[in-house]
C-alpha cells in the first residue's frame, strides 16, 4: 500500500503530471472522473504567491472532488519558497510538491525547476527550508541530472529524503535532453532499489498505453507513475491502465460519444471556472485532442474554434456525436500527435510534456 504521510494511494497509484496551461481544475476534474489517484495543479511561482499576481493565486484553486491533490511550486531562493510553502498551507491542499525538474530557459536561468540540478547542496538547502516552512507533506519532481555526465539522481534522492520529503517522482531524462529520445527508467529503477531509500518512487516519461505502465511496475519496481501528455484529450488512459493490470486485458475504446459527453463536461467546468469568455477561448485548444482520428473533422473543429457561447459549442459537439456515430476511433500512440504540444522542444511553458 503506497502511502504519503497520512495519505493512502493504494498498491499502485496513477498520478497525472503538473502541466502548465493543461492542469487546470477542469481538466483534473475529467481525469479524477476516469481514474487518476494524484493529481497536481500547474507549477505556481513562489515569487508569483508572494507578489500576490492573480495567475498564481488562481492556481491555487482546489476542489473537495479532487482530492488527494498537490499543489506544486517552483523557486530558487529558500525565503521565498518557504513563505511560498506556508501561503500554499492554507489553502488546505493534501501536500505540495517542489518543481525541479522544468527545463524552459526563463525559469532554468534564475536557478529555478532543472537549473538547481547544478546545484545540489542549494536544492538540499531549499527543500529544507521548504520542509520546515508547513506542516504538509512535501514531494518533490525532478530528473535525472542536468545532462549525461551529471546523472547524480540516486544522490539527489538519498538528500532529498534525509530532509524530509515524503515522496519523489523522477522523469527519465536530463535537462539538456529536454523532452528528446526516450526516457532512461534504469535510473529511475536504481533508485527504486537502493536499500536506503524508503519513500516512495513514481516513475515519469513515455508512458502512454496499459502495456508500458505494466512494463514499468513489473521491471523497474516503482511504486506508481506520474501520466501526462497521454491523458491530454484522452483521460481514460487511468482506468485503462487499472482494467488492463487487474484483467490483463483492454476496456473498449471510448465511443464518439463518450468522447463528446467528456469533452462536453470539461466545457462546462471551465465554463464555471474561468468564465463564460475565457472559458469557452481556453477550451478550444482541446478540441482536437478529444477528436482526434475522426476523419474530415476540419468544418467541425473550425465551427467550435468560432463558437461564443457554450450552447452553441455544445450544439456542434453534438452534431459531431450524430454524425460519427457509427465511426470506431482507432487506438494511436498520443505521443506521436499532440495539438497541445509545440514542434519545437524550447516550450514556454514546462511540465507539458509530463
Amino acid at each position: 500500500m503506497v502511502k504519503i504521510g497520512n495519505i493512502i494511494l493504494g498498491d499502485f497509484p496513477l498520478l497525472l503530471a503538473p502541466m502548465e496551461d493543461v492542469s487546470d481544475p477542469p481538466f483534473r476534474a475529467v481525469c479524477k472522473d476516469q481514474g487518476a489517484d494524484l493529481m497536481y495543479t500547474e507549477f505556481i511561482s513562489s515569487e508569483g504567491l508572494i507578489r500576490d499576481a492573480i495567475k498564481s493565486r488562481q492556481k491555487l484553486d482546489i476542489f473537495d472532488y479532487e482530492r488527494p491533490v498537490g499543489i506544486q511550486i517552483f523557486g530558487g531562493d529558500e525565503e521565498p519558497m518557504a513563505m511560498a510553502a506556508q501561503i500554499v498551507e492554507a489553502t488546505n491542499p493534501d501536500l505540495l510538491d517542489i518543481n525541479y525538474g522544468c527545463p524552459v530557459k526563463k525559469v532554468v536561468c534564475k536557478g529555478a525547476g532543472s537549473g538547481i540540478l547544478k546545484d545540489i547542496p542549494k536544492m538540499v538547502k531549499l527543500t529544507s527550508a521548504v520542509v520546515k516552512a508547513t506542516r504538509l507533506p512535501v514531494t518533490v519532481k525532478t530528473r535525472l541530472g542536468w545532462d549525461d555526465n551529471t546523472k547524480n539522481i540516486e544522490e539527489v534522492a538519498e538528500r532529498l529524503q534525509d530532509v524530509g520529503i515524503q515522496a519523489l517522482t523522477i522523469h527519465g531524462r536530463t535537462r539538456t535532453q529536454m523532452y528528446k529520445g526516450s526516457a532512461d527508467w534504469s535510473l529511475i529503477a536504481k533508485v527504486k532499489n537502493n536499500p536506503r531509500i524508503h519513500i516512495p518512487i513514481f516513475g515519469n516519461g513515455d508512458i502512454c498505453t496499459p502495456e508500458q505502465a505494466v512494463a514499468a511496475r513489473q521491471k523497474y519496481g516503482v511504486d506508481g507513475i506520474m501520466i501526462g501528455r497521454a491523458a491530454i484529450g484522452y483521460p481514460w488512459i487511468f482506468n485503462e491502465i487499472k482494467h488492463f493490470m487487474k484483467t490483463g486485458e483492454h476496456l473498449p475504446l471510448p465511443t464518439v460519444f463518450e468522447r463528446v459527453e467528456v469533452c462536453k463536461k470539461h466545457l462546462r467546468h471551465s465554463v464555471a471556472w474561468k468564465g463564460d469568455v475565457v472559458g469557452i477561448l481556453e477550451m478550444r485548444r482541446h478540441y482536437t485532442n478529444y477528436l482526434k482520428g475522426l476523419p474530415h473533422i476540419k468544418d467541425f473543429r473550425q465551427q467550435l474554434v468560432t463558437c461564443n457561447t457554450l450552447a452553441a459549442v455544445e450544439d456542434v459537439l453534438d452534431k459531431v456525436a450524430i454524425h460519427y456515430k457509427d465511426h470506431v476511433i482507432e487506438r494511436t500512440s498520443p505521443l506521436a500527435d499532440n495539438n497541445l504540444l509545440p514542434a519545437n522542444n524550447e516550450v514556454v511553458d514546462c511540465n507539458v510534456y509530463g
